[in-house]
């Protein structure tokens, strides 16, 4: 086992033992840590007490963070001639159709976000295999299908991500940067909670939030106090 630097078990002495810590603790703490030499990003990691194998107890959703992601966020917008000008307008960074396909079918993946229209799904299908695999695949039930292109744009390019618990039963998100105060931590950090718990299946049973964790790309994890979130 690689041994620890310096910084390392100063940032791992900072963590109490067993604590739980709330959100706004964590918040501030996450950010005293991270002794990266860049901007590190900042993550939660919630196991949830689900069964993804049953359809009836799959977690997914969006969620637009108050304080954006401090990501500049690339989007493509996959649109027929006539939407072409409000995705520009929007900010979409790449505008187009039959040439992003093309480019596409040539392993070309240089983007965050496809968004799409419902008459071009079709075209995108054959894609699959590129593209779903990179969690790049529009879905309407991500708003990254649909005819109101400028508004998905933006949306996006304002801090709406998606989320899916995987099959561990784990959401994985990234919920800024350490360059954030550790109240802009916090409250894009509450607003995915908060989401999450809306979002609990009816057949879910026992506890939904069974542990949160958050850290930044290079600092150890910090526990949550699930009950008080």
């Amino acid at each position: 086992m690689a041994k620890l630097t310096r910084k390392q078990k100063e940032a791992h002495a900072k963590i109490e033992k067993d604590k739980l810590y709330s959100v706004e603790e964590a918040s501030a703490l996450v950010k005293e840590i991270t002794n990266a030499k860049f901007d590190a990003s900042i993550d939660l990691a919630i196991r949830l007490g689900v069964d993804p194998r049953k359809a009836n107890q799959m977690v997914r959703g969006v969620v637009t963070l108050p304080h954006g992601t401090g990501k500049d966020v690339k989007v493509l917008a996959l649109v027929t001639p006539d939407k072409e000008a409000e995705a520009k307008e929007a900010g979409a960074d790449f505008v187009g159709l039959d040439e992003y396909l093309d480019k596409i079918k040539g392993g070309w993946t240089d983007v965050d976000v496809i968004i799409t229209m419902p008459s071009v799904m079709g075209k995108l299908g054959p894609l699959g295999r590129v593209l779903g695999p990179r969690g790049l695949m529009p879905n309407p039930k991500t708003g990254t299908v649909t005819m109101d292109v400028a508004k998905a744009v933006s949306d996006v390019k304002a801090g709406k991500i998606d989320f899916k618990v995987d099959k561990s039963g784990i959401v994985h998100a990234a919920i800024g940067k350490a360059s954030f105060s550790p109240d802009k931590i916090a409250g894009n950090a509450q607003e995915l909670l908060d989401t999450l718990n809306k979002l609990k299946p009816a057949a879910a049973k026992g506890i939904y939030m069974k542990s949160i964790y958050m850290s930044s790309t290079m600092s150890p994890s910090i526990q949550l106090d699930p009950k008080a979130v």
